[in-house]
């Protein structure tokens, strides 16, 4: 657990000792930066801040959503950054917040196995780096959560664009004509389809949370309405470009399933002509067998009038075939 002090433009690290007294006296922003919430954490949440139970179980506990609750001296956030996993799944961060007069405390909630601490707690270390940089002075622990929250979106927009490298090499290869087995390509497509659409998820949930703090006015500083508006735009910006990067994709799906579909129509309507054009000649010749006593030398005549008679059925029927645009 991480215990920073931000007052007159500088940060500075503390103990958790001397938290409660920092708290107390107010002279500067508290920041908690709990990476786990294990027994140590949940004591401070539970017993230096006073959290509400439910909050501090959603803490312990993975969110598939995010959230916000509004509680009488601090509201309570839930959000979610992407991160890529094997197979084309992806996996949720999640980062908690606690955002009061005074104080910020940050919560890296349960993380997946295949995910590292170190990436559950990017956007707070870029928030510190600049703490520490003086390029951040974070006057309230609205603006710090701001600085957080905005990594975050710059996160998901990052990520976006990996994807869109990925759609349009995929694109390429189907205008292409570069691919070798149909079955694994159209996986990926569909796999790189399912990875946009978590994350234009992701930021449309987040835009909702946001716009909802816009209502929250008596929980929301008057100074800091513009930054929560800021964040809900930045969250919308990144979901339009998600719904346009997925839209393309589709496209891109549906312009290859429909030339498969093509190229599969085309092969049945040949098979169909060489069926139509075989199928009376065969039950001729069947019936012809059956019904014939075979000598023991050829009669050719009889042969040479079988065989005009099917030479002529293949050509009517091929004339047909031809006439219905089959070939």
């Amino acid at each position: 657990m991480d215990v920073w002090l931000i007052s007159g433009g500088g940060v500075e690290r503390r103990s958790t000792d001397e938290l409660e007294l920092l708290i107390a006296m107010g002279e500067g922003l508290v920041w908690v930066d709990i990476p786990t919430p294990d027994e140590e954490g949940v004591r401070v949440l539970t017993e230096v801040f006073g959290f509400h139970p439910m909050a501090i179980r959603d803490c312990m506990e993975r969110n598939q959503v995010p959230k916000i609750h509004a509680y009488p001296d601090h509201v309570f956030l839930v959000l979610h950054a992407p991160e890529r996993g094997q197979g084309g799944s992806v996996h949720q961060v999640e980062l908690d917040q606690f955002i009061g007069p005074g104080f910020l405390v940050t919560v890296h909630g349960p993380l997946p196995p295949a995910i590292e601490p170190e990436v559950a707690r990017r956007e707070t270390g870029r928030a510190l780096q600049r703490l520490e940089s003086g390029r951040l002075r974070a006057a309230s622990s609205f603006e710090l959560s701001y600085a957080i929250v905005s990594a975050l979106a710059r996160h998901q927009e990052g990520f976006l664009a990996t994807l869109a490298v990925d759609a349009r090499r995929l694109e390429q290869e189907v205008m292409g004509g570069a691919v070798d087995d149909p079955v694994p390509f159209l996986e990926e497509l569909f796999r790189a389809r399912h990875e946009l659409l978590v994350v234009r998820t992701m930021a449309t949930l987040s835009r909702e949370i946001y716009s909802r703090m816009l209502t929250l006015e008596r929980y929301v500083p008057g100074a800091s309405e513009s930054l929560v508006a800021d964040l809900a735009d930045q969250f919308a910006r990144v979901s339009g470009l998600a719904d346009g990067q997925k839209d393309f994709l589709q496209g891109v799906i549906e312009f290859y399933q429909t030339r498969t579909e093509t190229k599969m129509t085309i092969a049945a309507e040949r098979l169909a002509v060489i069926a139509a054009v075989t199928l009376p000649i065969t039950a001729l010749s069947s019936i012809y067998g059956m019904n014939v006593i075979v000598n023991n030398s050829t009669h050719w005549g009889q042969l040479t009038v079988i065989l005009a008679v099917m030479a002529a059925m293949s050509g009517v029927l091929l004339r047909w075939t031809k006439r219905q645009g089959w070939w």
